[in-house]
């Protein structure tokens, strides 16, 4: 498989905007099955962490006063991930802030984002749910610690997505994994999921 940076925002909210901002960011590099590189940090771009979302992620309003400024991180970790095709869980909630925090640094996102919850609905269909936390026990993956945290949340992704890597191989006989497939995988009804993997084998 090809270089993939697997990305997770922590934030205030649920739509980027004034109010709502990112807090916390992490990126793994994932490469030939294993993680080869990481990024994280908090950041601080001055909007309040509501009670109920700091109780979710442990990240206060307190910590992020002495973090680095959220420009700063932005700037950091555009450069870190470069052209690296992008995968997420629930990669629209993280495209937004992407696209969003890196809008107000002049900056713009030239690669797709995978999902690696639309992956897995059309791959795991026998799983109770596709929360990143079902998967992750149900599949009997690493504990990577706390949730709701992005280094943690990033690197459940990473090892979800070699999961998921693995029913491509072992199921459908796909032996190059390109990220470029698995955005059209998760765009292709789950009834059509064979009938697309044995044209692309």
């Amino acid at each position: 498989m090809e270089r993939i940076a697997v990305i997770d925002f922590e934030t205030t909210g649920i739509s980027p905007g004034a109010g709502c901002r990112a807090t916390e960011v992490a990126v793994v590099m994932l490469e030939r099955g294993r993680i080869v590189e990481r990024y994280q940090s908090l950041m601080n771009a001055g909007v309040p962490v509501p009670a109920f979302v700091a109780g979710l992620t442990g990240i206060t309003t307190a910590m992020l006063r002495s973090a680095p400024p959220v420009d700063q991180v932005m700037n950091e970790v555009a450069e870190f991930v470069g052209s690296t095709p992008l995968l997420a869980h629930n990669a629209a909630f993280d495209q937004k802030f992407w696209d969003y925090e890196l809008s107000r640094i002049g900056r713009s996102r030239s690669q797709a984002f995978a999902c690696s919850l639309l992956l897995s609905r059309r791959l795991l269909p026998a799983a109770p749910n596709h929360k990143l936390g079902t998967l992750t026990r149900w599949a009997a993956l690493p504990d990577t610690g706390t949730a709701h945290r992005a280094m943690a949340d990033a690197e459940m992704a990473a090892n979800l997505l070699q999961h998921l890597a693995g029913v491509l191989r072992q199921s459908h006989g796909v032996q190059q994994l390109s990220h470029e497939l698995l955005c059209r995988l998760q765009k292709t009804p789950a009834a059509k999921v064979r009938e697309t993997l044995a044209r692309y084998n």
